[in-house]
């Protein structure tokens, strides 16, 4: 290429950019033309972590070592510089003389820029002020960094950006990144607790015909090779269960669930759920697995089974308390559910406590409204809400002894559903009339109501044992554990709004 058109290569490159933006493609230009391109670098091999040889100073003391990572400081002095490298667990710090390094070695590295990632070889000391260090005998930059890290990128106003560039988020905030290896353990500790219990982790679609299994409005989305709609799944719960009638007898799933819904401290549309059905068993046997796992999960994580998120402490290791969802009502708004026997007893109780209903909503409708309006905000302690109404419950069976409600469970910390569970419905011909029902509540305006799923109703007449089931909202466990305020703090790459609209 003629040094005109490099020229205008290079002009093109750095137009709009800004002049220390530009210093940095000018250096990573001469570093090519030299014939030093840090890009066509393919491995560096052999890099020990930060921590092992700070936890270790005794075994590496005064040994060669390699590190690498990200350039996060550098302070030149004349002969002699410092700096410090980021790596996956934290930060050592290098010593880089002139005269252990050379002088056109040490002349290119006092042109490298924060951010830059380098590798290191050297001998590990310690400094006057006790700083275990490097001292650098060989120095290699790995890749040039061509964008200018924020000072105080958590201090920024704008926390979209945080969301929206996580990898500078993860390089500038350690509690960031530690938040994100707290998650990964929270999920592998799941999987440990329930691969031990005999459970087997098997995977189902998230392009659905029929999304059910929750009460959520779905994506909708096209097959150009098949010309039919799909809808992404809203619940793992009917492949599931199709599992159960097929013989696995214990079964999870951990994956992204997505509902067409609102955006806030608790909610993306897009979200991790867990899913796992057990044969033979019923929403206590789901009572105890649960108890068990958050336990088992808290103890591994975090070595304790007491939680503090936002200064409140909960306590997982007492037995958790179990209560009616009509109890529940009854104790914090006043009202008896067991005495109003009809709908017009049940408006009229909602009219005299100012809870809002519509046209649509049934006796237990109205129960599940009080219950949200003056319940929720007062669970903090592990609690179990249990035998809800039948009304909002369409899988799940009814209680023998009084039809109006079933066998289900919520589980509720600091105020907010953490999971939902049932003694699943196994009758084909009660749960081909509870489709129909939310048939007709979908008609009347009801848009998150399940539609019939014929091939999951041939799976039930196939033949489902008993068998108990629940959902548990994984970031919000995640949540909980690493004490993050917004499910944005624990989802890597949050559902964010195009900058551009």
């Amino acid at each position: 290429m003629s040094d005109q058109n490099k020229e205008s290569k290079k002009g093109q490159n750095t137009q709009g950019l800004s002049e220390l933006l530009k210093v940095r493609r000018d250096k990573l230009e001469d570093l090519q033309t030299s014939g030093k391109d840090p890009f066509v670098i393919t491995k560096y091999e052999g890099a020990i972590h930060s921590t092992v040889i700070k936890d270790n100073y005794a075994e590496y003391e005064d040994k060669e070592v390699i590190i690498a990572g990200r350039l996060m400081s550098k302070r030149v002095m004349g002969k002699a510089s410092f700096c410090h490298i980021a790596d996956k667990e934290g930060r050592i710090q290098s010593y880089v003389q002139r005269d252990v390094l050379g002088e056109d070695e040490y002349k290119a590295f006092k042109k490298f820029d924060i951010g830059d990632i380098v590798g290191i070889k050297g001998v590990v000391f310690t400094t006057q002020a006790g700083e275990v260090s490097v001292k650098a005998h060989e120095i290699t930059l790995l890749a040039k960094s061509l964008q200018i890290l924020p000072e105080k990128f958590h201090g920024l106003t704008d926390t979209d950006m945080r969301y929206r560039q996580r990898y500078v988020d993860l390089i500038m905030n350690p509690e960031v990144k530690d938040t994100f290896v707290k998650r990964s353990k929270i999920i592998s500790c799941i999987r440990q607790f329930l691969d031990s219990q005999g459970f087997i982790e098997v995977e189902t679609p998230m392009l659905v015909s029929n999304a059910g299994g929750a009460a959520a409005r779905p994506f909708v989305t096209h097959s150009n090779a098949l010309d039919e709609d799909f809808k992404l799944r809203i619940s793992l719960e009917l492949y599931l269960k199709r599992l159960i009638v097929g013989g696995l007898e214990r079964v999870y799933e951990i994956g992204r669930v997505f509902r067409n819904e609102g955006v806030d401290t608790r909610h993306n549309p897009e979200f991790t759920l867990m899913e796992l059905y057990q044969a033979y068993t019923d929403y206590y046997g789901m009572m105890d697995l649960t108890e068990r796992m958050y336990r088992h999960v808290a103890q591994e994580v975090l070595g304790t089974t007491t939680i503090v998120y936002n200064g409140v402490t909960m306590d997982l290791g007492k037995p958790f308390e179990r209560i009616t969802m009509v109890d529940a009502v009854k104790k914090y708004s006043g009202v008896d559910f067991n005495t109003i026997n009809t709908l017009e007893e049940a408006r009229k109780v909602a009219d005299e406590h100012h809870v809002e209903y519509e046209d649509r909503h049934k006796k237990g409708d109205i129960l599940n409204l009080f219950f949200e309006e003056y319940v929720e905000e007062h669970l903090i302690q592990p609690t179990f809400v249990m035998d809800h109404p039948i009304e909002i419950s369409p899988l799940t069976k009814k209680k023998p002894d009084n039809p109006d409600y079933v066998e289900r469970f919520e589980f509720f910390m600091n105020g907010w559903e953490m999971a939902n569970a049932y003694s699943e419905l196994n009758d084909p011909i009660d749960q081909r009339e509870r489709f129909k029902a939310q048939e007709e509540m979908f008609a009347a305006g009801d848009e998150e109501a399940n539609h019939t799923d014929e091939d999951f109703l041939n799976a039930l007449e196939i033949g489902m044992p008993p068998t108990g089931g629940i959902g548990y909202g994984i970031d919000r466990m995640c949540m909980l554990l690493t004490d993050s305020q917004a499910i944005r703090d624990v989802l890597l790459f949050p559902t964010m709004k195009s900058i551009d609209k």
